[in-house]
């Protein structure tokens, strides 16, 4: 909040030094009210500064203060992480204010609302889908802004944790193994598909080695379990796999257990040392 200087009123300062708050709420001066808000808000009294702001921004919408009180609601809002309303605040602001004097800051701030509202990586990520979608956005509206290096930080970062939601997917698929609850084998496929589709999504991400190895503990797992007339052609796809990986990643900490599992596969399925 660098482009302006909010200043406070006399009236407000006294209120506030008096620790009047319930005075201010009974008001009807929502003048008075904005002023004080103001002022608990610069004293880090968030949750009492978003309330009241939220009791005038509706009021003062339209009048000079209107574009102020907004972006104030969304920063305190934000600050008392209360982060749902943040966003939505901030998210207000720059649709109704497109060349106000914080929209640029507007829309960060309502991506990093959402960004700070995101849960551990096991949990539902839609938060974290509409983060990225948040600070794409702004990338994209303020290429040259003083904040797209951090927008982009936390682009990599809520990646990151979509690729390890993805990880945990698959590897869980992986430990259900023959579990017929997802038909017979089905799970083997899920971890397959899984991990295939995350390596094409995130091709940088620093998993693409424990995927790479999981869909070829998959493949083998799968052949191994599969009926004796589809085995042949399921072990030839988990050796190709395997020779794969094994090009892929000369030095994983993985190729002990990928050979192994080579070293596992029935001699009339072999395709001999490459």
């Amino acid at each position: 909040m660098h482009k302006a200087i909010i200043t406070i009123g006399l009236a407000a300062l006294a209120l506030t030094s008096c620790g009047n708050y319930a005075a201010v709420q009974k008001s009807s001066d929502y003048g008075l009210k904005y002023e004080v808000a103001k002022q608990y808000f610069f004293e880090g009294k968030n949750q009492q500064a978003s309330y009241l702001l939220s009791e005038v921004v509706t009021l003062l919408k339209g009048s000079d203060r209107g574009e102020e009180c907004l972006y104030l609601l969304g920063l305190s809002s934000l600050r008392a992480k209360d982060y749902e309303a943040a966003s939505t605040y901030f998210k207000k602001y720059y649709e109704t204010y497109p060349r106000g004097l914080y929209t640029e800051e507007a829309r960060y701030q309502s991506g990093m609302a959402l960004y700070l509202s995101t849960p551990e990586p096991k949990l539902d990520q839609t938060a974290t889908y509409e983060a990225l979608q948040e600070f794409q956005g702004f990338i994209e509206q303020y290429p040259a802004s003083h904040l797209r290096r951090q927008a982009q930080e936390r682009i990599f970062e809520l990646q990151d944790k979509l690729v390890e939601k993805e990880y945990l997917n698959a590897k869980l698929y992986y430990t259900l193994g023959s579990y017929i609850g997802n038909g017979s084998n089905g799970n083997y496929q899920a971890c397959i598909t899984t991990a295939e589709n995350a390596i094409k999504d995130y091709p940088y991400s620093k998993r693409r080695e424990d995927f790479a190895m999981l869909i070829v503990k998959a493949k083998f797992d799968y052949a191994k379990n599969s009926v004796a007339s589809k085995q042949e052609e399921r072990y030839a796809q988990a050796i190709e796999e395997y020779y794969g990986f094994r090009s892929e990643f000369p030095e994983s900490r993985h190729l002990k257990e990928a050979a192994k599992l080579y070293d596992h596969t029935p001699e009339q399925f072999k395709t001999g040392e490459r």
